[in-house]
């Protein structure tokens, strides 16, 4: 935790469906010395997504919606723009929940605590801190995260519900399956004491102690490791024939049915069979997490930090986990580095987007100096130091990061991160 400027951390452990143990380390608000434990309420980020879907697929079940209909039809107080691409293809809950509707916008900055807070519709007009949410490519075609989805499920929730989102979450989802320490008001009552402040990169506090985020579908819940094993030990039980689950049997196997790029509707998916496993990552401003469970095997692990660095800390704790209880999962991997000449090395320098959607430009720089490959992340203020494996493929061997090149010798260069995540050189680095 020194090490990576993570002040504080809370773990949850699930075995045979069931809370095996909690933990909690440091401090949650270094202005007051208060410390961190199981209790502590941290914002869940974009793990709020696939507890957002839970309450989707309930209103799915009750016959309030309907997974492939066109979601225009259940929205009232707002309603998705219509262009060229909506005019061949309506956009559904199952494309917004699977991240394949086209919509745009990836995340969201949030709000500093004193800042007034636009409505869900405000939001998804572009009179916030985002962009006016769009469809931009043809529904169903193509796989791009995007929290401005969820921002329309939010919407789409509050219409069909007729009450609030948090109310509907807290009534439908939060309170059955006794997450008592969870909430998705924004912002939190002034009366909640036992809640974490949020740390840079390099472990400071950030203005105003945490951001708030209206975006509530997206970004908004506020939890702790203990009440989120809770969402994963409901979803274990149901698919292992618990009856009167938050969702059928049924459906929880439909949630875990992989879409584009293994998602499902709400986590992302990975194995199968025994081996399958639904996560989510979260990332606020000031607060890291990871969100792991095996759908047929009972075991869960949650990680929540406050720190911007905390992603290199919980994937430590993740490997030491899989190790001790023999998940077999992030293993480490012997890796046959070769020589490339520096001036091919050369030739991929330069200045690079990601394509995806986000609050501002994201770019990153790739430059070679003192016999390295460099990856400079401008927004994250953080680097890579490469290796090659052959002309297309580099990983960092402290960090585990990946990155693989295509068309390195040509002028239309680009690259993916860890799979994920799509950057093209928009600038070549200067003759030196």
């Amino acid at each position: 935790m020194e090490f990576y400027n993570v002040p504080g951390i809370s773990i949850a452990k699930v075995s045979k469906n069931k809370l095996e143990w909690s933990k909690a380390y440091g401090t949650a608000n270094t202005r007051t010395g208060k410390k961190v434990d199981t209790s502590t309420l941290f914002q869940a980020g974009s793990i709020s997504k696939p507890v957002t879907a839970l309450g989707a697929l309930k209103l799915v079940e009750n016959n309030k919606l309907d997974l492939d209909e066109d979601v225009n039809k259940y929205l009232k107080s707002w309603k998705i723009p219509e262009n060229k691409y909506t005019s061949k293809e309506k956009v559904s809950l199952r494309m917004l929940l699977t991240h394949t509707a086209g919509t745009n916008v990836s995340g969201f900055p949030g709000y500093k605590r004193r800042d007034s807070l636009p409505t869900t519709a405000m939001i998804l007009n572009g009179k916030g801190d985002t962009p006016k949410l769009i469809v931009d490519t043809l529904p169903g075609s193509n796989w791009s995260y995007s929290g401005g989805g969820y921002t329309v499920i939010q919407q789409l929730i509050e219409d069909v519900s007729g009450l609030p989102f948090e109310e509907y979450m807290q009534k439908e989802i939060l309170a059955p399956l006794g997450m008592e320490n969870s909430s998705f008001e924004q912002p939190l009552p002034e009366k909640t004491e036992n809640f974490s402040a949020a740390y840079d990169l390099q472990g400071k506090i950030i203005d105003s102690l945490y951001h708030n985020y209206p975006e509530k579908a997206a970004a908004g819940l506020w939890t702790t490791p203990t009440d989120l094993a809770k969402y994963c030990m409901e979803i274990q039980k149901i698919l292992s024939g618990k009856k009167y689950g938050v969702i059928s049997k049924s459906m929880a196997g439909q949630m875990l049915t992989k879409h584009q790029f293994s998602w499902g509707l709400g986590p992302r998916l990975q194995g199968e069979k025994d081996s399958l496993i639904f996560a989510h990552g979260g990332k606020n401003a000031g607060f890291t997490n990871n969100l792991l469970a095996f759908a047929n095997k009972g075991e869960a692990l949650i990680i929540m930090t406050n720190g911007d660095n905390g992603i290199r800390l919980f994937q430590e704790i993740q490997r030491s986990v899989s190790e001790v209880y023999n998940w077999n999962l992030d293993k480490p991997r012997i890796v046959r580095a070769t020589e490339l000449k520096p001036e091919f090395l050369s030739k991929l320098e330069g200045t690079y987007k990601y394509s995806g959607q986000t609050p501002d430009e994201y770019l990153v720089k790739v430059v070679y100096t003192d016999g390295k490959l460099n990856v400079y992340d401008l927004q994250d203020n953080d680097s890579l130091v490469l290796t090659p494996l052959n002309t297309n493929n580099y990983v960092d061997v402290l960090k585990g990061d990946e990155i693989v090149f295509s068309n390195p010798e040509k002028a239309t260069i680009s690259f993916k991160w860890n799979n994920s995540q799509d950057f093209f050189r928009i600038e070549k680095a200067k003759s030196k």
